[in-house]
Formats: structure tokens, C-alpha cells, sequence
């Protein structure tokens, strides 16, 4: 195939995604949510034994909750909010006429008190602090969720919106690193399981500004961030899954305390849904009843 056909142009050809008409938003195929579908069933057949508490928010959290979380201090360039038409007769005949004249109808717009889910954990910490001290032994949650990050691209694996699946423990520092390096030996037996190619790796997260630069290092020299990588669109291998060690930053910001009245740790594993189908759909071929029978054994039984 002629080299300057990209994965996202099979895709499209294949009708595996849809072109929206606006970069890193685009529909799915039932075929290709059925990959999803079934790696996510992969996923809960992994991690079901350990009787997480399963967690469904919508695609948006509180504005007042994005605030508290420092989002908008570290990843400014990511974020994104609701805005609405809030006015009365007179304001909608104001944004008809500039509809009519090809104008900017959004400065009509508020903004609302939602804002969009930048990561599926993120309403999950203000939800359990408000629950009170942890049990004995901590809490073990399953949630997933859309999430928004702006950044258009033309690389199907860094869509604007995306679905994460993770498992996410709170507890001490002992029992949330316990949990990492059990996921990461589980996620190392799952991704061969699919004859995918990976390597785990230090990472950090994209910090804004000159301040998140002694971030990055930081979370780096720490090893506060590890992503299992695969080759995916680009040269470069993609993230498509992360282990996050958060240390005590929860306690602080939300109030997670254990049983015993201390600074709670958490730690979550998470799953980059699309970027893992489309890592399969790379490697394996655009169509899944032709891809390799031990895969299909795994993902479809």
C-alpha cells in the first residue's frame, strides 16, 4: 500500500471511524465497538475477582470540581467547559441576526457549572471524600467514562474525545503501590495475550508553563507515571496504558482519609480504549474475523 496511506485513511476507507469534519472527532463502526466491547470484557475477566466497586459518572464533572482539582493550573490547554444560550426574547433575536449575518453566535453564550471529564477518575475522589474515612484496608473502584482533551490531530490515537476504562485503589501508600505493580504484571500478560507489541516506560504528564517543566522531571525521577506504549499511527510507540502513582495528592486537595484518620495514596491503572482497538486493528488488520485465532480465542472466546 502506497506509504502516504495512513491508518487513519484505512480506517475511514473502511468505514471503522466516521470523519466528523473536525480533527480527533470521529464516529465508530458497530465492528469497531465491538472490539472495544470485547477488551473491555478482557479487562473485568482480569480485575473482576478483586470486588471493585463499580463507578459510572457522565462525560462531565462540576466546574467548581475542576477548579479544586488544579486541572486548569497544570493542563490549561486541555480542558474544556459547557457553555450555554442563557439569555431571554430579545438576547435570542440578538443571536438569530448574528446567525443570519454569519457571525460568532457562541460569544452569545455562559458558561454553565459543567465542565468535561478530562480523565474517567477525576469526579471519583471528591465523591469519596465526601463518603467519609476509608474501611480498613481501603477501597478498590471499576470506573469509565468519555473523556475531552483538547488537542486536534490528525493521529487517530490522540482523539479529542475518548473512553477510559480504570481501576483506581485508595489506601495506604503499601496497599496503592501493591495494586500498581499487580496491574502492570496483569495489563504485561494481557497485552502479549493480544500479540501486541509493548513496552512499559516512564512518562509524565503534559504539565503547562514553566512551572510543569520541574514537574515533569519530578513525576519522572519519582516514577510516579508509567504507560505501557505500542506502536499505533506515528513512528513513535503510543501510550495506551498508564499506571499512576498520585502519592498523598488527593488527601490534600479533596480531603481522602483512612480509616484512622490519616492522608490516604491512590493509584490508578488506566486503559486507552480506542488507542487498544486501534492498536489491534494496526497490527492484526481491518478485519477481525481475519485476524489471528489465538487473538480472537482471547478477545471473543
Amino acid at each position: 500500500m502506497d506509504a502516504s496511506v495512513t491508518l487513519l485513511d484505512q480506517l475511514i476507507a473502511e468505514g471503522l471511524l466516521i470523519r466528523t469534519g473536525v480533527e480527533g472527532l470521529y464516529g465508530r463502526s458497530g465492528v469497531f465497538e465491538d472490539v472495544i466491547v470485547r477488551f473491555e470484557a478482557l479487562v473485568s475477566r482480569v480485575g473482576g475477582a478483586d470486588g471493585a466497586e463499580v463507578i459510572r459518572f457522565p462525560p462531565a464533572m462540576t466546574r467548581r470540581q475542576l477548579e479544586t482539582s488544579g486541572y486548569m493550573k497544570s493542563f490549561p490547554q486541555l480542558a474544556g467547559t459547557v457553555h450555554s444560550f442563557c439569555g431571554g426574547d430579545h438576547d435570542h433575536m440578538d443571536l438569530l441576526a448574528t446567525l443570519d449575518e454569519g457571525g460568532d453566535w457562541t460569544q452569545k453564550q455562559e458558561a454553565t457549572d459543567i465542565a468535561l471529564t478530562p480523565a474517567a477518575c477525576y469526579p471519583l475522589y471528591p465523591m469519596v471524600a465526601a463518603q467519609g474515612p476509608l474501611p480498613p484496608g481501603g477501597r478498590l473502584f471499576d470506573v469509565q467514562s468519555y473523556c475531552f482533551r483538547h488537542e486536534p490531530s490528525a493521529d487517530p490515537a490522540r482523539m479529542q474525545l475518548f473512553r477510559m476504562r480504570e481501576y483506581v485503589r485508595a489506601g495506604t501508600a503499601e496497599e496503592v503501590q501493591a495494586f500498581r505493580q499487580r496491574w502492570i504484571e496483569r495489563a504485561e500478560e494481557m497485552i502479549a495475550s493480544l500479540d501486541l507489541p509493548y513496552e512499559v516506560v516512564p512518562a509524565n504528564d503534559p504539565f503547562f508553563g514553566r512551572a510543569g517543566r520541574m514537574m515533569k522531571v519530578n513525576q519522572r525521577e519519582q516514577g510516579l507515571k508509567l504507560e505501557m506504549v505500542i506502536p499505533v499511527a506515528n513512528a513513535q510507540p503510543t501510550a495506551c496504558l498508564s499506571f499512576n502513582y498520585h502519592q498523598d495528592h488527593f488527601a490534600h486537595t479533596w480531603g481522602v482519609r483512612l480509616a484512622d484518620g490519616g492522608p490516604a495514596h491512590t493509584s490508578c491503572v488506566g486503559f486507552g480504549l480506542e488507542r487498544i482497538a486501534l492498536a489491534l486493528f494496526r497490527h492484526h488488520g481491518l478485519d477481525p474475523a481475519a485476524w489471528p485465532d489465538n487473538v480472537r480465542r482471547v478477545l471473543w472466546g
